[in-house]
């Protein structure tokens, strides 16, 4: 069904989460050169990423960094660190969720599909473009683009502006975001989606859009 790429050096638990996985019919890559990280991850070209942080050479922060300057796939990382600094420099480094050891090998593939379907599965067919006062998200190319600029958007950072975009005007909950993104509150706290908000804000100040996300205190955020 889908590849997916295990950057992981405990090889009893990579060949657990392997077999999980094949089981549903992906096709799985299990990492052997852990110094080259960036170089397997060209050749197999996964569509989902389970990465550990603790590793020998670089960790998982740095190649999670690596990666996300080349893709925008989602990476999921697999960690006995449980610090909510962790999970928040995760978040802000580009991941998609942050599971902690130990963990149940179906819940993780669980999760794994719900983020596979959500991913391959976003666009609104009906349309894929909302424009609003002259910006424009276009959800087939991940970009938002306003006066001739544009950046790329990570999945999340899809999801958010989408939400947004679509109840212009309107102010959208916190919790009604958090839901959005991950479809349940499990592993959500308010930081991870206020790094993710200040990421977006972050990136359409390079395109001249510094005000456009309003933080309506207590209540949410709202496009006017």
């Amino acid at each position: 069904m889908f590849k997916i790429m295990i950057v992981e050096d405990d090889t009893a638990l990579k060949n657990q989460i392997c077999e999980g996985l094949s089981r549903w019919g992906h096709n799985v890559y299990k990492i052997e050169n852990l110094e080259n990280v960036v170089e397997e991850f060209k050749n197999f070209n996964p569509q989902l990423l389970l990465l550990d942080i603790n590793l020998p050479f670089y960790d998982g922060f740095h190649w999670c960094n690596e990666i996300r300057k080349i893709s925008q796939i989602p990476i999921i990382f697999i960690s006995s660190r449980n610090s909510n600094m962790d999970v928040i420099m995760g978040v802000n480094l580009g991941a998609d969720d942050y599971i902690q050891k130990p963990f149940s090998i179906d819940v993780l593939v669980a999760k794994v599909n719900a983020l596979l379907r959500r991913t391959y599965n976003f666009s609104d067919k009906s349309s894929d473009k909302i424009v609003h006062n002259g910006v424009t998200l276009d959800l087939s190319t991940a970009l938002i683009t306003y006066n001739d600029k544009s950046i790329e958007l990570t999945k999340n950072e899809i999801k958010i502006l989408h939400e947004l975009m679509k109840h212009k005007s309107q102010i959208v909950s916190r919790d009604k975001l958090m839901k959005k993104l991950w479809d349940s509150d499990w592993f959500v706290d308010d930081n991870t989606l206020t790094v993710n908000v200040n990421r977006i804000r972050s990136k359409l100040k390079d395109i001249d859009l510094e005000n456009f996300i309003e933080t309506k205190r207590g209540l949410g955020y709202i496009i006017v």
